[in-house]
This record gives C-alpha cells, structure tokens and sequence, in this order.
C-alpha cells in the first residue's frame, strides 16, 4: 500500500505525478487545488466557474528535486529574501520534502496538511528544532495557514512569506488596492523608502515591501473581468513584485512575455519585520483568497 493511501479521500484527495514531484490533488463543488509535496507549494487553484487558474506556473517550469517550481505559492521560511552568505534565498523549506500528516472534510471545505521539521540538512544552515506545517483549505475561498512550532528550549527569530504567483490577464490592466497611504521599501531604487498614493499600478519593474500593514488588499483584473481578494492573519508585511520585461529575461524557467500575465502579491514578515517565537510556542501566519466578479 501506497504511504499516502491512507490520506486520499474518494473524489476529494488524491495523488498524481508531475515530474519528480509528487502532488496532491484537492477536489470539491468548490473547485480544484494542486499542492506540491516538495516545498509544500500549491500550484493551481480553479475555482467552480473560473475557466483561468487563479494561481499562476510558468509554461518553462520545472518539475525536479531540490528545485522551486517557478510560480505557485512558494514558502519563504524561516528567512524572507536573500539569506547570509552561502545560504539560499527566502530560506530553505521551499525545495524540502514535506510530508502528509492528516487530510479531511470540514465545514470550511476539503483540507490537507504537510508538515516537517528540523533534520542534519537544517540545521547546519539554521541551529534550530522546530515542526513547521502548511495546511490547505479548499472552499468557498482558498485557505493556506502556515504554522511554525518551536520545539527547542530557546526562543528563535523568523521571518516569512507565502510567495504567492497570482494569473492575470495583462499586466498593464491590473492594479493593487488597499495600500493607499502605506509606506514601502523600493527595492529596485536601492530600498529607499516611499509612501504609496493611490492603487498600485506595474509599470517595469515592482518589487516593493509594504511595511505595517494588515490590510485586505485585490489585484483588481480588467482583463479577465475578476477582482482576487486577499485577507491576511499574522502579516504586517505586504510585497508586491512583478520583473518586468528585462529581469525577466534572466530567468530560464520564464517564457518571454510571461511577466504580463503575473503578480505576486504576497503576505508576510519582512522589511524589518521579525517574528519571535518562544521554546515550546507556535506562531501562525494565514492568508485566504477569494474572487469577485462584477
């Protein structure tokens, strides 16, 4: 029997393939998720009647051990950008096997969970215990709590992201609301520090860190006609990043022209946002996305 047998659930969990990943497949009247074991990175989300994922993967991305699916929602922890020397950027949990530990049926919809936890490989990179999890939600809306456990006997420091990749139909026809007024660190100008007006529209190259926000925010879509709600718990950093056409070029795993049809959007810590977790706590961070149309 199958090790993950005993978490699929007749047309509502299963398991498939990609490559050499293997990933969980959520169903429901609610629509379809796609989750990745490695990285524990969600890589599709269709909801009942959206005929576009709302969740966007590279066309070139690939599907190997020990490498980041190019798009999806990958999870930075427990360092949120480039890391020390020698260490990978956002962390490294997003190229880990996780595991399945439970799947089931709720009110809130068809879920999953994926944990790991601190090995030789972490902790020779970060001296830290610790059980992290990612639980999925497929409903109404889309669910995703990523929980950290301090299982040491000292207080640690982490800061985090869930990296989300949302589709759109045409960058120039997109805007972010919900960041009137906020201030933010412009990493393309040297991480200078701005205060936003307005709706964020993408013009080049975005990469901004929205600082002291807890704010539901939407990428409101022309294009396509939907606007993606995006509510956060445990966040007090908002990051909106598209590369533009000439960064984008410096990524192999990213078809020209691929920047136009995404952004990301994501919730986190960072900027100078830090979170401390005590020996023997635990610390949520949850986003759920939603989609409006009209």
């Amino acid at each position: 029997m199958s090790s993950l047998q005993p978490f699929e659930i007749e047309n509502h969990v299963s398991f498939v393939q990609q490559g050499d990943v293997t990933v969980a497949v959520l169903h429901s009247d609610a629509g379809r998720v796609r989750v990745a074991l490695q990285g524990a990175q969600v890589l599709d989300w269709l909801p009942t009647g959206e005929t576009t994922s709302v969740i966007w993967v590279s066309d070139a991305a690939v599907y190997q051990t020990g490498k980041g699916v190019r798009g999806g929602v990958p999870v930075c922890w427990p360092w949120f950008g480039a890391g020390e020397t020698g260490k990978p950027a956002h962390g490294f949990v997003r190229t880990k096997l996780w595991s399945v530990e439970a799947s089931g049926i709720s009110d809130a919809g068809v879920w999953l969970r994926l944990v790991t936890q601190d090995d030789d490989a972490s902790r020779a990179l970060w001296n830290q215990a610790f059980k992290l999890s990612l639980t999925v939600t497929l409903g109404a809306s889309l669910g995703i709590a990523l929980t950290t456990n301090n299982t040491g006997d000292s207080d640690f420091v982490i800061s985090e992201a869930l990296h989300t990749y949302f589709a759109i139909g045409d960058v120039d026809r997109v805007q972010v609301t919900g960041l009137d007024g906020v201030h933010y660190l412009d990493k393309v100008l040297d991480m200078t520090e701005h205060t936003q007006t307005g709706d964020v529209a993408i013009v080049g190259e975005v990469d901004r860190v929205y600082v002291n926000t807890t704010s539901e925010t939407a990428i409101v879509d022309a294009t396509l006609g939907r606007d993606i709600i995006i509510s956060k718990t445990n966040s007090r950093a908002t990051v909106v990043w598209n590369p533009g056409s000439e960064k984008e070029k410096g990524f192999a795993d990213m078809n020209t022209g691929d920047y136009r049809k995404m952004l990301c959007v994501e919730s986190g810590t960072a900027g100078g946002d830090v979170v401390r977790v005590a020996a023997g706590a635990s610390h949520t961070l949850s986003v759920d996305y939603a989609v409006r149309r009209g």
